[in-house]
């Protein structure tokens, strides 16, 4: 949780949080002429800085349709319909489901991206049927907002569903992970894609409260106990934990 700390957005945005003094500040700036991010983090007299080079926020654009599914040696070429297919064009990333792949045909309302067996191996793409809808963000244009939060489209691993509460105008899911990386109680999440707000953190379990929109408009509504999601987990979280190994 990043607290007693002046965190400043490109474009002036600064937001300011109160629980943590010993991080100093980050920021992140953009390039415009080559549509990267620098990511500078301040802790203790230590700076790290790292470079974006593609950017989502975890707010999802559309659903798309898994229509092919093709098998290549190790990889695996899905095809997939969507409503921007017609703004795409080859070798543009799109996150599916959180995942960063590049789109390598297009044909009418349809285009084909390629998941190689590291990729199909970490994430729950894999597990993908013909039918299945998947969570769609395009990168964040030069002039776009900055609405969710940093997601690289790096899945860290995948998380299953323990438990799906109902409650009236809301679900809240409950999600079990290998305990590799760590979640804080209001903190960022991306589940399958989506940012989202920790509502309960445990060492290897966590909860996330979706509102009516979001259930409808992500693949959250198809989400059962048991079900694999793909995981990212916050990227400042975790150059935080870097530089406080580095002492």
């Amino acid at each position: 949780m990043f607290c007693g700390t002046k965190i400043e957005i490109y474009r002036g945005l600064v937001v300011d949080f109160t629980e943590i003094s010993w991080l100093e500040a980050w920021n992140l700036k953009q390039n415009f002429s080559d549509y990267s991010y620098l990511l500078q983090i301040n802790l203790q007299g230590v700076t790290l800085q790292t470079k974006l080079t593609r950017m989502f926020t975890g707010i999802i654009e559309v659903l798309g349709k898994l229509v092919k599914s093709e098998k290549e040696g190790d990889n695996i070429h899905f095809t997939f319909t969507s409503p921007f297919t017609n703004e795409l064009k080859i070798d543009q990333s799109v996150a599916h489901n959180g995942v960063c792949l590049t789109v390598v045909a297009i044909d009418n309302d349809a285009y084909t991206v390629t998941a190689i067996a590291e990729t199909l191996n970490k994430t729950n793409l894999g597990n993908l049927a013909v039918g299945d809808e998947v969570n769609l963000e395009r990168c964040m244009p030069a002039n776009g907002r900055f609405d969710g939060h940093i997601v690289q489209g790096h899945v860290d691993t995948t998380g299953v569903c323990k438990d799906v509460i109902v409650s009236d105008g809301s679900w809240e899911f409950v999600f079990e992970h290998d305990g590799t990386q760590s979640t804080v109680q209001k903190g960022s999440i991306t589940v399958n894609g989506v940012s989202l707000t920790v509502v309960q953190s445990e060492e290897k379990l966590f909860s996330v409260c979706i509102i009516p929109y979001t259930y409808v408009h992500t693949n959250f509504k198809n989400i059962k106990v048991g079900d694999k999601v793909n995981l990212e987990f916050d990227i400042i979280g975790k150059y935080v934990a870097q530089l406080m190994k580095r002492g």
